[in-house]
């Protein structure tokens, strides 16, 4: 079995956020908190141990406790750049990355993952689910919603040094099992993320009508 103790969580949020105007993206607040700090808040029960990439504004992440990993390539690589950050700190058989956008992920991301990566001897497990950017509802690989091997890191090393920059790219070259989640009760909206301002505030609208259904009277 994969255990929560055999992985390491990583959030990334090391990008430039330039959607965003630039801003640093996992800092942005939502409802009260950090997106970054939602995202870590919610990975920390499916793992044994949390980091978070980040390449601004270090002192600031590391208040949420946790490890921070600067990209070891330079110029903002994107995604496989924080992939290798966060397995430079791993310690752990397996290594779960999440972004730092999507605080409503599934809650038992790294379960499905994992059973996923097990039953098919794989290397690397990513999420599919339906694109909330996309005109249909095809269900689409997220591929920073990834557990990998962390003794992938020569790999994933190799291929950044040569140019490499498209995690698709690089998950093709190994064992790569996906797993939807579009299954009965799971949230349809659970893989939304926070690209832009206007989507942090659909996204803070979304999470003050959840709490208000929760509330007595509601």
């Amino acid at each position: 079995m994969i255990t929560p103790d055999n992985i390491t969580g990583l959030v990334l949020a090391g990008g430039r956020g330039l959607r965003m105007g630039g801003t640093d993206k996992g800092l942005q607040v939502l409802a009260g908190k950090p997106l970054a700090l939602h995202a870590l808040e919610r990975l920390r029960p499916q793992v044994g141990a949390l980091l978070v990439n980040a390449n601004r504004n270090t002192a600031a992440y590391a208040t949420f406790g946790v490890p921070v990993c600067p990209d070891t390539v330079e110029g903002f690589a994107g995604p496989l750049a924080g992939f290798l950050a966060g397995l430079a700190q791993c310690r752990t058989p397996w290594l779960l990355t999440v972004p730092c956008d999507s605080p409503r992920f599934p809650t038992d991301l790294a379960t499905r993952l994992a059973a996923a990566a097990l039953s098919q001897d794989a290397e690397i497990a990513i999420a599919l689910a339906t694109d909330h950017e996309a005109p249909d509802a095809a269900l689409r690989p997220q591929p920073v919603f990834c557990l990998l091997r962390s003794s992938l890191q020569d790999s994933l090393q190799r291929f950044v040094a040569e140019g490499g920059r498209k995690v698709g790219a690089w998950t093709a070259l190994h064992r790569c099992a996906t797993v939807p989640f579009n299954q009965p009760g799971d949230d349809p909206h659970a893989f939304f993320n926070a690209n832009t301002l206007d989507e942090l505030r659909l996204l803070s609208q979304a999470q003050g009508d959840a709490g208000n259904r929760h509330r007595p009277g509601h």
